[in-house]
């Protein structure tokens, strides 16, 4: 099916500016100019401002989705802590590789724990809980102990949130450069260093909690 370029323009210029600015803030004009469109363009595609959101979102979740899934895909027959590795270098490399293709993701998100709106349930319910719910799973069965146990949700934010501390660029950076400008920047070393580290760190925090 051949898309419609029009409708392509809007939705690329409202995923930039929604990141940006936040659902709000933007305005159908301010979207429509960016795009190169007829003010009319949003009601006559997405039938008003939201609906346009919406499929902004839609994509988003897509992208999320698809880590999570590449993240299951070859863990089949691994042992737990290999299954953990796995997913730390699989996240890792969604969210360092390209990281200027995916900062509206990041952008959206943060407006949405800041602002949100009728998205945040649903990003929640198909994005964010299948991921942890596959990593509570895998960190599971590290402890030998049931999903549902404490320790688990607490260790799958813990290794969830060191990812993100690498993945959010530029944002971590700009505080550990002003923080610390002496320290290096571990984003150049290469994924490779960062991924194995951050396993073996989750890998031993997990075996030693109590």
């Amino acid at each position: 099916m051949t898309q419609d370029p029009t409708r392509e323009r809007l939705i690329e210029a409202a995923s930039r500016l929604f990141g940006r600015e936040g659902f709000r803030r933007v305005t159908v004009r301010d979207i429509c100019r960016a795009a190169h469109a007829n003010v009319a363009a949003v009601n006559y595609y997405f039938g008003d401002k939201m609906g346009l959101y919406m499929e902004v979102v839609d994509r988003a979740i897509a992208v999320m989705q698809g880590t999570t899934t590449a993240a299951q895909e070859g863990s089949g027959g691994l042992s737990p802590q290999e299954k953990l590795r796995h997913y730390v270098r699989t996240y890792l490399s969604a969210l360092l590789q390209s990281p200027d293709a995916n900062t509206w993701i990041h952008g959206i998100m943060n407006q949405e724990m800041n602002e949100p709106t009728k998205a945040a349930a649903k990003i929640a319910r198909e994005a964010i809980r299948p991921r942890v719910e596959y990593l509570s799973g895998i960190i599971a069965g590290v402890l030998g102990a049931d999903v549902s146990d404490p320790r688990v949700r607490r260790c799958a934010i813990a290794v969830q949130s060191h990812c993100l501390w690498y993945g959010r660029q530029p944002q971590t950076s700009v505080f550990r450069k002003a923080a610390f400008p002496e320290w290096p920047d571990e984003i150049t070393t290469g994924l490779e260093g960062i991924a194995a580290f951050v396993a073996e760190f989750s890998l031993a925090g997990v075996a030693g909690v109590h």
